[in-house]
């Protein structure tokens, strides 16, 4: 049974915080590298941040660097988003994702349900 479940969205003020978390369980294949996705109302969905499960490096979106971080447990398969200062702008359906290795590259080919983000100003 494959799963990828995300919780920790919610309604948080301009300049709160909330953590994100997935945890993808069931997969039969490796997973080469993580991350979470954002889709706001009548957007195009964006990618915010990746993790490479095995070496642990990490990726950004500019609009979150300095903001967000992403991290994972030492399952590898249990990641995080803590977002810091958020904006208005940052609102929206954030998605977790899971890639596998094509060509030396996290190609993503599967996400989960989402889980919303709603910040007030």
């Amino acid at each position: 049974q494959v799963q990828l479940l995300e919780s920790g969205g919610g309604s948080v003020q301009a300049g709160g915080s909330l953590r994100l978390s997935c945890a993808a369980s069931g997969y039969s294949y490796s997973i080469y590298c993580m991350g979470w996705f954002r889709q706001a109302q009548g957007k195009e969905r964006v990618q915010v941040a990746r993790i490479y499960t095995a070496g642990g490096s990490t990726y950004y979106h500019d609009s979150v660097k300095g903001r967000f971080t992403i991290s994972q447990d030492n399952t590898k398969y249990t990641v995080h988003l803590q977002m810091n200062s958020l904006k208005p702008e940052d609102a929206g359906m954030y998605y977790c994702a899971v890639g596998v290795a094509i060509g030396g590259s996290c190609a993503f080919g599967d996400w989960g349900q989402g889980t919303q983000v709603t910040v007030s100003s």
